[in-house]
């Protein structure tokens, strides 16, 4: 029973002793650890702001796509000219 309760005192002493470690690894080194995730952040988002400015930026308008607003399709107008109430979804 000694012997049993040795082993996981030693056990205990290991994993306290890693998570202390650990801890004081990340304290010590936490304006390295914040400074490389922003620089991670930066790069993706650059990557995603980009590409999508990328590709507006340099290609022109696609043929017979002139960047106005599409008009309401009048089949959905009322008497008046106007566009129907949205409903509110699901009875609400």
């Amino acid at each position: 029973m000694q012997k049993v309760i040795n082993v996981l005192a030693i056990f205990s002493f290991a994993v306290t002793a890693s998570a202390v470690g650990a801890g004081a690894y990340v304290y010590l080194n936490r304006d390295a650890i914040i400074e490389d995730i922003k620089e991670q952040a930066m790069g993706e988002i650059g990557g995603m702001v980009g590409g999508a400015l990328g590709a507006t930026l340099f290609s022109g308008p696609a043929d017979g796509d002139d960047m106005l607003p599409s008009l309401p399709d009048p089949s959905i107008l009322d008497e008046t000219g106007a566009s129907p109430i949205p409903a509110i979804p699901f009875g609400m």
